[in-house]
């Protein structure tokens, strides 16, 4: 049998997250069979796998010391150049504003060199994260950017700052998130309602009504900072956050993004790579604001963080414009 107790750090998560942090090496299927088996107990009491730790709750897994031994080797901190410039930082929080072509995450083709390794490989180096003495956590971000999205992420560093960070993207008025993209035609300023639904064979989403099956609700504010007809410089706002958001609500009304290969429009897209040397979409995350911040991050009330755009980015905007 192995114990832990809970201390405050790690307390006000699910049971079955702390497990997947605590044995990193772990299938989730075989964490799930513990619950089923009835092989995890707290003070005592056999617990389901969605309950919440909390401070000084002794936690008792019925496993063999091989297996064990077997789960818990920690997470590798790779040796990764930090493509990334930091916005802001603090003993809470991480902002970084994240360069086009790098992964947030680890997919089929990118196993190392993702932003979220390279935070990593940034705070072992300050001596702030080693996951020999960490174990039960790691920093990570709370939203996700397309590879070819480039601007601004938010990573939490503790067990608290990243529960209250979640909470507040849930809670959708507590962070203001704004882009800055460049749509075809004159789009106008508006507010754009609808529903979508993920196509997970294709990798992309689609409109759909609110009747469908599945259907998400998204919402998304949009301010004309210039045009010339043919396109618009506009400040997106979203209200809520699902994937592909703004590129199939821009694409939706007739303004698809200028080089989205995914939504967009073939022969805009043509002019982009031919005439602009861009062959993605053009979408930058600028500027979040902490308007209403809940729990530990009430210090940050008001303040306001942005990046420019990038380099190829702003060539291309004084090209149009």
């Amino acid at each position: 049998m192995k114990k832990f107790i809970i201390d405050k750090d790690n307390s006000r998560q699910r049971v079955d997250k702390y497990l997947k942090k605590v044995l990193p090496q772990a299938p989730s299927s075989y964490i799930y069979k513990m619950f089923r088996k009835k092989d995890v107990k707290v003070n005592g009491m056999k617990i389901k796998e969605n309950y919440i730790l909390e401070d000084g709750d002794c936690l008792e897994l019925f496993l063999y010391e091989d297996k064990y031994q077997e789960f818990i080797k920690p997470l590798t901190i790779h040796d990764l150049s930090i493509d990334f410039d930091v916005v802001y930082e603090d003993e809470n929080i991480l902002i970084v504003n994240k360069p086009i072509g790098l992964l947030i995450h680890e997919d089929q083709n990118e196993e190392y060199n993702t932003l979220s390794h390279q935070v990593l490989t940034y705070l072992h180096q300050k001596g702030e994260f080693d996951p020999q003495h960490d174990l039960g956590f790691t920093p990570a971000p709370v939203h996700r950017l397309d590879r070819n999205t480039s601007g601004i992420v938010i990573f939490g560093k503790n067990v608290p700052a990243l529960q209250d960070l979640n909470e507040m993207m849930k809670m959708r008025h507590c962070i203001q998130k704004k882009y800055l993209t460049i749509a075809q035609g004159e789009l106008k300023s508006c507010e754009l309602e609808g529903y979508m639904k993920k196509d997970e064979n294709q990798s992309l989403v689609r409109m759909v009504s609110k009747q469908t099956p599945g259907a998400q609700y998204m919402k998304t504010i949009v301010k004309q900072l210039k045009t010339n007809k043919k396109f618009s410089l506009v400040e997106v706002e979203l209200v809520t956050g699902r994937t592909h958001q703004i590129r199939i609500h821009l694409s939706s009304v007739g303004h698809p993004l200028l080089g989205d290969r995914k939504y967009g429009d073939f022969k805009c897209n043509r002019y982009a790579k031919q005439e602009l040397k861009l062959d993605h979409q053009f979408l930058h995350a600028y500027k979040v604001k902490f308007v209403e911040p809940i729990g530990m991050f009430r210090y940050l009330k008001g303040r306001e963080f942005s990046c420019p755009l990038p380099k190829q980015l702003e060539d291309i905007k004084r090209q149009i414009f």
